[in-house]
């Protein structure tokens, strides 16, 4: 007799806590083989395929194609022990595709099977009415786990820590996600409410709020999620909690395009200028630690790493991804001009992994390729500091005593006031320029 198991949406890394259904691989009454994916989802990182664990018959499915689901809500069920399925029936015993949140065979306790509970005929339906099932029809889904403090519907921990900044009882809302769910929006809408209602009664509302609000109804409304979502979110928490301050110099970069000009006439692979320019931060950061850390908040200390993982600006189609090359310290120029071209590729075809666009030290942003001299950087989140290069121009300069035309470049140094002070942020800004405008500066210190 077939044993009907459900299979829920996994942690998929790097605390994303939801993830949108993008396509469905699978319809009701396919079988499926153990590790075959069955849902293409889109997280704030990446673009992901999830495998089942499970092989069997599907039996039903929860979601439509764009619906957003939190970790732990239901994507399919599956009847394992059918005749129909083939053989390929239970859980992986070994499987080879592996998400956070069920492993292989070498993490069993994440691989348990998951017996439906009984849902009693009152309770609510699960957060999609699934597609009619060919096979025996599919348990409701089970209630949301238990809260350890109460019975209160909350998967995400971000959820819980905003309500607990905040002094709200989560006991007092009504979720709006399946089961009951409690979502963030739940808990953004009710402090929005709990501001209102503390507004003095005979104060009159501002009319410039009203003439916004006007707006708002009646413009187009795109959805803040996805990378867009995500990107919004770290760089208001980056403004939020990060004391930054900037830095700037023009550089005279004549010197640096005359040797990458070179090192490409040479022969060989060819050498990107933003290569160049990651060896030189890798350098600076060997030279400034304070650079290449982060701050540990609770503990209240900083943490300087010794290895750099060096995120980089890229401009996709999907939104604005900072994907990171792991220890940049540790490569040459042609390794770095490989690494940062795969990583390119990969996040304008929207295959980068959570792994590729998390866990940096530093990051590096190029903003002159759209045509711009400066900015400000926001650092990247929980980063210390982002060099920011402009575009480089001829611009009259005064070199050697004379008045030239020289490739000129601005850099900018966005950096976290906490871990170090001016001294030491303008003395590696210094550094970098000296680099970029004497190149053999940075041959004595390799």
């Amino acid at each position: 007799m077939a044993q009907v198991l459900e299979f829920k949406l996994p942690d998929l890394g790097e605390g994303l806590t939801e993830a949108e259904i993008v396509r469905w691989l699978v319809q009701v009454g396919d079988v499926v083989a153990v590790d075959q994916p069955v849902v293409e989802v889109e997280t704030a990182k990446a673009m992901v395929e999830v495998p089942c664990p499970y092989g069997g018959v599907v039996t039903a499915r929860f979601g439509e194609e764009g619906t957003e689901l939190p970790v732990g809500a239901p994507l399919i069920t599956v009847a394992v022990g059918s005749e129909s399925d083939g053989g390929e029936t239970g859980a992986s015993e070994g499987s080879g595709n592996v998400l956070v949140g069920y492993g292989t065979s070498e993490a069993p306790a994440r691989r348990r099977r998951v017996r439906p509970a009984a849902v009693p005929a009152s309770a609510p339906a699960g957060p999609k009415a699934p597609v009619a099932p060919t096979a025996p029809a599919a348990p409701a889904a089970p209630a949301v786990p238990a809260a350890s403090d109460g019975p209160v519907p909350v998967i995400s921990p971000l959820v819980r820590r905003l309500a607990r900044e905040n002094g709200l009882d989560l006991k007092e809302l009504q979720g709006t996600g399946p089961q009951g769910l409690i979502l963030r929006a739940d808990v953004e809408n009710a402090l929005r409410v709990a501001v209102t209602e503390e507004r003095p009664a005979p104060a009159p509302a501002p009319a410039a709020p009203a003439a916004v609000s006007s707006a708002l109804t009646e413009g187009r409304r795109v959805p803040l999620k996805g990378v867009r979502g995500a990107v919004a979110d770290k760089l208001s928490r980056s403004r939020r909690e990060i004391p930054d301050a900037t830095c700037w110099v023009d550089a005279d970069a004549t010197e640096l395009m005359r040797a990458r000009a070179a090192m490409n006439a040479a022969g060989g692979p060819k050498i990107s200028l933003l290569a160049l320019l990651a060896r030189i931060c890798t350098a600076a950061l060997a030279r400034f630690p304070e650079l290449n850390s982060a701050v540990d908040v609770a503990a209240r200390e900083i943490v300087q790493f010794d290895h750099v993982h060096l995120g980089f600006a890229a401009q996709t189609d999907r939104g604005l991804v900072v994907p990171v090359v792991r220890d940049a310290h540790a490569r040459d120029a042609e390794g770095l001009t490989s690494e940062f071209a795969r990583l390119t590729e990969a996040g304008r075809a929207g295959r980068l992994t959570p792994a590729e666009l998390t866990g940096g030290t530093f990051t590096l942003n190029n903003y002159g390729v759209f045509g711009v001299d400066g900015s400000t950087p926001i650092i990247n989140h929980p980063e210390a500091a982002m060099l920011g290069v402009g575009r480089i121009i001829p611009k009259p300069w005064v070199h050697e005593g004379e008045l030239a035309v020289r490739q000129v470049v601005q850099l900018s140094l966005t950096f976290d006031h906490r871990v170090c002070d001016g001294g030491t942020a303008g003395g590696f800004l210094r550094y970098v320029a000296d680099c970029v405008e004497q190149p053999a500066v940075l041959l004595r210190t390799l």
